[in-house]
């Protein structure tokens, strides 16, 4: 073989050395990028893993799930991805035994809301959880709670036995939302007849009127409660001519 040839031919061989020595190092580099983008992802799910228990616990009312957590050290005012307290989550879900032992813990601040302004009170008012409420009113919660009220909304879902507990620790009867709509207008747009007279009965005023200048008869008219227009038709002819 002549020295050209040769040359050509080392040429070659290390050309070939070259691109594969290349290639093995692209392969490793993308390995290792793998490997790196895994253990990262491994690390936020191993991060993420005790606050998804947590509030799945709190969700399905595990209440030893959620002292073990709380024993760890995790926050009893912790929220989930959409901006909700633990307290508040087991109010709507009815879980009165994490709801107990979320109470019961120094740490936790019993008024906390959520993104909308809810608090605990008000979930469980709108539920009917009597339990629950008993057990926040136990721990002095606030019942007169500014704007949208806890008595809202038990007279909202027709809860009576919720409503005459609130009004029994001095729950404001006639309370107005952010717009002035009361515990009454609730009932009535409901058409829950009992809540409506056990609200009149404790001396809610029915002819008070929220911004865009609406009754309690007024809703019972729009939203199409026959029953309760009667009854609070009945109640204006009683009142004392002005």
């Amino acid at each position: 073989m002549n020295p050209i040839s040769i040359f050509s031919a080392t040429s070659a061989v290390q050309t070939t050395a070259g691109a594969a020595r290349r290639r093995v190092s692209r392969v490793a580099m993308n390995a290792a990028l793998v490997c790196a983008a895994f253990a990262s992802l491994f690390a936020s799910t191993a991060q993420a893993a005790p606050i998804d228990s947590l509030i799945k616990s709190v969700k399905f009312d595990d209440v030893d799930g959620v002292n073990k957590l709380l024993a760890k050290g995790m926050d009893p005012n912790s929220v989930d991805n959409q901006g909700y307290p633990l307290l508040v989550i087991a109010a709507r879900e009815k879980s009165d035994k994490v709801g107990a032992a979320l109470v019961a813990n120094p740490k936790t601040n019993i008024e906390i809301q959520d993104k909308a302004g809810e608090n605990a009170m008000m979930m469980a008012a709108l539920n009917g959880d009597l339990d629950f409420v008993n057990l926040l009113i136990a721990k002095d919660a606030e019942v007169n709670k500014h704007g949208w009220a806890p008595l809202h909304y038990a007279a909202a879902n027709g809860h009576d036995d919720v409503v005459k507990v609130l009004l029994d620790h001095s729950a404001y009867v006639d309370a107005g939302s952010p717009n002035g709509t009361t515990p009454l207008m609730m009932a009535a747009r409901g058409g829950h007849v009992s809540t409506v007279k056990l609200l009149l009965d404790n001396g809610a005023d029915l002819t008070v009127k929220n911004q865009i200048g609406m009754t309690a008869l007024d809703f019972a008219k729009t939203y199409k409660e026959p029953d309760v227009v009667e009854g609070l038709t009945a109640r204006l002819q009683q009142m004392p001519q002005k």
